[in-house]
């Protein structure tokens, strides 16, 4: 998918150490229009309180560097923290977009937590994006790669030579993403790298986590394709696609679930937006309780 810019991209990283992941404002520097890709939404899961500081702290530097903020960007139903997608778009007038296979995750978890005010055809999201689709930001173009594995609904966002990745890859010291959610693949997920490893050496990968693999003392969310072929412990060149099935589905087999799962997910397929609050003021996200008998 080439994609030509004459004017580099403007990007600015926020990181939220409470769960290790990456927003990103790209903009257009001939028109001040920006993108938001993956905002967090603040949620403190023990008193069930949400703040907005992240979202805050990025629209403040939109305003005072004067961009504008049209669009915000998701790469996936994100797992580990509540999008703030939808504060954005109030504050903005921005839309919100995601792959147009978000609508595999509302089919499986809408039904789930028992949400019937989910939009099940993905309309919550003001755009659903198909592999190779060419999203105008001002004078740049860009371009969309579906990248399924580690959900089947995960996209990339290609600028010039900058590709935002979601959870797809991490840092080469750290890995790969988890496959052992509804709609993963470990080896989906090989063939989606191998796509992201075919473009140029120099291309730039932007990640949406990082949790600093041991040894390394700083966080770290930027590298390159060619940086990844070399010494990714998952998935250098030297790995094939067996291999690496083996080691990921082993790795996955024994993880825990992500500490925000259950109102993250909530959240997210609905493009941030929380469900009807309650007369008392508060928005209330059901939580599935599995019993078990004494005598299991």
């Amino acid at each position: 998918m080439p994609l030509t810019t004459i004017t580099p991209p403007f990007i600015e990283a926020f990181f939220d150490e409470a769960t290790n992941t990456v927003s990103y404002l790209v903009g257009d520097p001939d028109t001040r229009t920006a993108a938001v890709i993956d905002p967090v939404l603040d949620f403190d899961m023990a008193s069930g309180v949400v703040d907005t500081r992240s979202a805050d702290r990025i629209l403040a530097f939109a305003r005072d560097q004067d961009w504008h903020v049209a669009m915000v960007l998701e790469t996936h139903a994100h797992a580990d923290h509540l999008s703030a997608g939808a504060i954005i778009k109030a504050r903005t007038g921005a839309w919100i977009g995601i792959g147009r296979h978000i609508r595999d995750a509302q089919r499986v978890f809408g039904p789930a937590f028992a949400m019937t005010d989910l939009k099940m055809d993905g309309s919550d999201f003001d755009r659903l994006f198909d592999e190779g689709d060419a999203i105008p930001l001002g004078s740049l173009t860009i371009g969309v790669m579906h990248l399924p594995g580690h959900t089947s609904a995960d996209v990339a966002y290609r600028i010039g030579d900058a590709v935002f990745v979601g959870d797809t890859l991490f840092m080469p010291d750290y890995g790969t993403a988890r496959t052992d959610f509804p709609g993963g693949d470990a080896r989906t997920l090989y063939r989606s790298i191998r796509r992201l490893l075919a473009l140029p050496d120099e291309t730039r990968l932007f990640l949406c986590h990082d949790y600093k693999a041991p040894g390394r003392e700083d966080y770290r969310w930027e590298t390159t394709v060619g940086e990844q072929r070399r010494t990714n412990i998952h998935v250098n060149d030297s790995v094939d696609e067996a291999a690496f099935v083996a080691l990921r589905e082993g790795r996955d087999a024994a993880l825990p679930a992500p500490r925000l799962l259950l109102p993250s997910i909530q959240v997210n397929i609905r493009a941030g937006r929380f469900g009807a609050a309650e007369p008392n003021g508060v928005s209330y996200l059901r939580i599935p309780v599995k019993w078990r008998s004494a005598g299991a």
